[in-house]
């Protein structure tokens, strides 16, 4: 006797599995990165937002945030504090939530760089 697909696997059967790069080992690998830069600056806002922004982050966002993780540290900080323009391949909605979160990010320290 067959036995019929219950509704979970019929489902299953008819969407294909959603994209697992969103998982818990591209999250982890994506937070070392951020705090893990080698440039103090740079680990301060990249590290917390992803810890904040990083598990919410639909799949485009994420991407963009792991391609701008490919650039230069001081390149990124200048685009994120704005003493550099931002190029056009990182003027995305990653960067506006990384701009706004600077200043939540230095509110959340005590307005100070050190927390003080």
């Amino acid at each position: 006797m067959q036995h019929s697909a219950t509704g979970a696997q019929a489902a299953r059967a008819l969407y294909p599995p959603v994209l697992m790069e969103h998982d818990e080992t591209r999250l982890k690998r994506l937070k070392y990165r951020a705090w893990h830069r080698g440039f103090r600056e740079a680990d301060l806002i990249l590290g917390p937002f992803a810890d904040t922004h990083g598990p919410n982050l639909p799949p485009d966002q994420l991407a963009a945030f792991e391609a701008l993780l490919d650039e230069a540290d001081p390149d990124i900080y200048a685009w994120i504090v704005e003493t550099a323009d931002t190029p056009p391949q990182h003027d995305n909605e990653i960067m506006r939530l990384l701009k706004q979160f600077r200043f939540e990010a230095f509110a959340a320290r005590g307005g100070g760089p050190h927390g003080g």
